[in-house]
């Protein structure tokens, strides 16, 4: 049972989804130690009382469990895998959660080398940007030995409102791609529907109301569309991370001989819009690719 007075918490990765997160578990009452890249991203945390780490290997020596959420599978291999990382400075019975959407057979690389050395690691990446880390209303896939997620989902339970355990090690990150392949295609539809609405003359605003209630409801269309209107592409997850999962879902569908057309399309789409520097805006800023 994980208490306050038995825990330290390390969170690696304080960007737009993570901050919010590791805000939520100071609320808790535990002790928090964390590192980023960039100080700055997380001096609001330590200004709140969370301790600075140095290095990964420096979170590693204090913290008894551990939560990633980086940008890259190559950050994740380095954090856990490298010199200094999680993996070669955790303590035997540490708990090691990558909330990093990541690639599966990553995953399962981590979890091989951390069991041989008593370090229990669970892949359990999020959905619900940055509204759901906000709200700690995140859906979260778990991938894993089960017990040891089961250990830990009191504290999951302060992050999000929906968490399942998908199997073992991998198929939380094979979750999280079918959760990309769906909201691709679905972004598209999503854009081309508010574009067709604004070309017909309509008051998209008022066909929101009529069509986010119905049987083309869907997360996309009722927070991402009214941002769209408003002219915010500001980033709840940013293209460039998207394209980056996009690829891994490729990449995995390959491997299995699957044609995925709608998200090769999406792809092919969110590519352009990084041509035109768009990387680091929003999700929603597909919008533009009609626009420009």
């Amino acid at each position: 049972m994980f208490t306050p007075e038995n825990t330290v918490i390390g969170f690696i990765g304080t960007g737009v989804m993570g901050k919010s997160m590791a805000r939520h578990l100071m609320g808790a009452g535990y002790p928090l130690i964390v590192y980023s890249r960039t100080k700055e991203k997380a001096e609001d945390l330590i200004e709140q009382g969370a301790a600075w780490g140095e290095t990964p290997r420096d979170v590693a020596l204090k913290a008894n469990v551990i939560i990633t959420m980086v940008g890259y599978p190559s950050d994740v291999e380095e954090i856990y895998l490298g010199e200094n990382g999680l993996v070669n400075h955790a303590r035997a019975g540490s708990y090691l959660i990558d909330m990093t959407t990541s690639a599966p057979s990553l995953a399962v690389k981590i979890f091989k080398a951390a069991k041989g050395l008593g370090i229990h690691t669970i892949d359990a990446p999020v959905s619900g940007g940055d509204v759901g880390a906000k709200e700690a209303k995140l859906s979260i896939m778990a991938g894993g030995e089960e017990e040891h997620v089961e250990a830990i989902r009191p504290l999951l339970n302060l992050l999000g409102t929906n968490i399942v355990y998908q199997g073992k090690a991998g198929a939380g990150q094979h979750t999280k791609m079918c959760n990309q392949i769906a909201i691709a295609s679905n972004m598209i539809g999503v854009c081309e529907a508010i574009v067709y609405a604004e070309k017909a003359g309509l008051n998209p605003d008022s066909v929101l109301k009529s069509i986010t209630t119905g049987a083309a409801g869907s997360w996309s269309l009722s927070n991402l569309a009214p941002r769209m209107l408003q002219g915010n592409f500001e980033p709840g997850f940013y293209i460039k991370h998207f394209i980056k999962d996009m690829k891994i879902a490729l990449d995995e569908a390959e491997h299995m001989d699957m044609e995925v057309l709608g998200l090769t399309l999406a792809k092919k789409l969110y590519d352009q819009l990084a041509e035109m520097g768009e990387e680091n805006s929003g999700t929603q800023a597909l919008y533009k690719y009609w626009k420009s």
